[in-house]
């Protein structure tokens, strides 16, 4: 693991939730063990890897401006010298899970993590270690075939994001799928799901299991 010469772990991360990031930089810091920067978009990411970086790991929001999924995480991994790039989220479906580790992610953490516990995955990150938490890891298997057989695998990714709160542009930028494409599943999954529209979807998915 780098360390800076304080013998603190420098960590880049990048949300565009503003309170989710202040109170993630709040507790780093307050650790000691960290030295914290922050970024609101990809963009911003990559410019300050460039101006501070490379950084000992960086996390990303795998949905934020300038993102587009996997394409935002290897860019911000080529970035970073290669150096680890971990990806934070809210509720990844199988599919974005595995997607994410074969694209070299030092690893996932859950926005539902608590701050005791994020901190020793970004350090677990920083010696080069893959960390997943033990929700993924259980789950995983599952996940990937779909939530019992209900629905298909592209539409598990949309109801991810749909959980999320995302519209059906974010939903296309992010699985790189075209906004009609998007429409369509979103009705399908509220056919499946016997739901009027995309919030009652979301209301019955959570009845059932699906996340």
């Amino acid at each position: 693991m780098n360390k800076n010469h304080n013998g603190k772990v420098r960590v880049l991360v990048a949300d565009d939730h503003e309170m989710i990031l202040e109170m993630i930089e709040l507790f780093l810091s307050q650790t000691g063990d960290f030295e914290v920067w922050t970024a609101r978009s990809l963009t911003d990411a990559v410019e300050e890897i460039k101006k501070n970086g490379p950084f000992d790991v960086v996390l990303l929001d795998f949905v934020m401006p300038g993102m587009k999924g996997i394409v935002g995480l290897k860019t911000a991994i080529q970035a970073n010298d290669g150096k680890p790039v971990g990806i934070i989220t809210g509720n990844p479906s199988g599919r974005n899970v595995t997607d994410i580790v074969n694209a070299n992610a030092a690893g996932i953490v859950l926005k539902t993590t608590p701050m005791r516990t994020l901190a020793n995955a970004l350090q677990f990150m920083a010696a080069g270690e893959l960390y997943l938490p033990r929700q993924i890891t259980i789950d995983r298997e599952q996940d990937e075939h779909g939530a019992d057989g209900l629905l298909s695998r592209k539409e598990s990714l949309v109801l991810a994001q749909l959980v999320e709160g995302l519209s059906n542009r974010e939903i296309g930028e992010a699985l790189q799928l075209a906004e009609p494409t998007i429409k369509m599943h979103v009705r399908s999954i509220c056919g499946k799901l016997e739901a009027k529209n995309r919030t009652q979807a979301v209301l019955r998915a959570k009845e059932l299991g699906l996340y």
